[in-house]
């Protein structure tokens, strides 16, 4: 019987993880530059934490989440989302005890199960950020200029735009709220069976429909920005202002509303403007939640994040032509000629890779203008033919694969001459 992989997931093979590889590297190195450290949490949680902290409205909630019962008789979800595990994470370990910001990241895979389409897969592999203790607006600036800096890092910065929206506090969201139900009232038989749910529970959430995203209902809407109170206008303009001063474009969008129910103030979305990159274009996407934490069972606590999907990320560098890999060649190939040969090269192969040099051998028996090519599709640096003439003297000719060039070295300085 021959299995295969489970609709909406996807193999990464060895000639394709060095862009995953490079792609992290670039992840790792962005976070740590803005103090931010790594957390894992597990790939499956108690089902109520996601439907408490994403909203039963959600459609991650309502259609796409993996759900089981474990052996215990325990209603589980896999991770559909980071955030609300950091926020478990972040209550149950007490970071709130801890003075000033806490900025933490993860990278790992996320199981949705919705309709596969080109870079949307059930699992697919999430890089987040989230940020707790600090409700000033130049944490959310923070917080964007980190997801820019990332792909700008990947050469995306002249490829994307940020997309900047304020849901406001409950003050003004209650306002809008009824601003919607009444606006919304007279299309409601126009609306999808979604939207028309939606209605009843929130109305808010229509505005993230993709199917009425053309129609007139959406487009007459009122606007959230019309409906914030005063302080909460002042914070959205503060974080206009300080996006202004640290230099990133951004674009005010008065539908985004994000898909979870937890979001509050200030949100966005980095999309990609890549000619045939195709109509699912948002890279990244977060914002404000300062409300989450307690609603969690912990103490009133700010937080801000986002979420970005590497395979878009990857796909965003292919349309737009842009290559990078982890440098993956091989600096030494050995090709032993008999079995003290071997034996030679598998003692001298062993000092090497302890002293962290990359390197292969083939110990078959095929000729060696076949074991050659072998070399060269490991793209060496250096090859090596090992004789009884090399076993007996201790000296190797190494082989410069791009000029041709042999240098003699002694076995015992051989980590020294790679490594230099």
């Amino acid at each position: 019987m021959a299995f295969s992989k489970p609709k909406g997931t996807y193999d990464v093979m060895p000639t394709e993880s060095g862009k995953w590889q490079y792609v992290e590297q670039i992840v790792r190195e962005v976070a740590r530059a803005y103090n931010v450290h790594e957390i894992r949490t597990p790939m499956f949680e108690a089902s109520d934490l996601y439907h408490r902290s994403a909203g039963e409205t959600s459609d991650v909630v309502s259609k796409e989440t993996y759900d089981f019962k474990d052996r215990g008789d325990r209603d589980m979800t896999l991770r559909p989302e980071g955030t609300a595990g950091v926020v478990r994470s972040f209550i149950e370990n007490k970071l709130y005890t801890k003075t000033g910001a806490q900025k933490m990241y993860y990278i790992g895979p996320m199981f949705r199960y919705e309709r596969q389409q080109k870079g949307r897969y059930r699992q697919h592999v999430q890089f987040g950020v989230e940020a707790f203790g600090v409700d000033h607006p130049l944490q959310d600036v923070e917080i964007i200029t980190l997801a820019c800096l990332v792909l700008k890092k990947l050469g995306l910065d002249q490829n994307v735009k940020v997309k900047l929206n304020s849901l406001g506090s409950d003050a003004s969201r209650d306002l809008y709220r009824m601003a919607l139900v009444d606006h919304f009232a007279n299309y409601r038989d126009d609306l999808c069976s979604d939207c028309q749910t939606r209605f009843e529970k929130n109305p808010l959430r229509i505005l993230d429909c993709k199917r009425d995203a053309e129609s007139p209902a959406m487009q007459s809407a009122p606007e959230m920005v019309d409906y914030l109170v005063e302080e909460d206008l002042a914070y959205f303009n503060a974080v206009k202002a300080g996006l202004e001063a640290v230099g990133i474009a951004y674009e005010y969008d008065r539908n985004l509303v994000r898909g979870f129910d937890y979001y509050t103030h200030t949100i966005f979305e980095v999309q990609a403007d890549i000619p045939g990159f195709g109509a699912q274009t948002t890279l990244c996407g977060g914002g404000r939640y300062n409300k989450l934490v307690e609603e969690l069972g912990g103490p009133a606590t700010p937080g801000i994040g986002f979420g970005m999907g590497l395979e878009r990320v990857l796909l965003a560098l292919e349309a737009a032509e842009i290559e990078h890999s982890m440098d993956e060649r091989v600096d030494v190939f050995f090709l032993p000629m008999g079995i003290a040969a071997e034996r030679m090269v598998a003692r001298a192969m062993s000092e090497i890779r302890a002293a962290g040099v990359v390197c292969e051998a083939d110990f078959s028996e095929r000729k060696l203008k076949a074991r050659f090519k072998l070399a060269d599709d490991a793209r060496a640096r250096y090859t090596v033919v090992v004789g009884d003439a090399e076993v007996a003297n201790g000296v190797l000719n190494v082989k410069d694969a791009a000029t041709g060039d042999q240098t003699a070295i002694k076995v015992k300085d051989l980590v020294n001459f790679l490594k230099s």
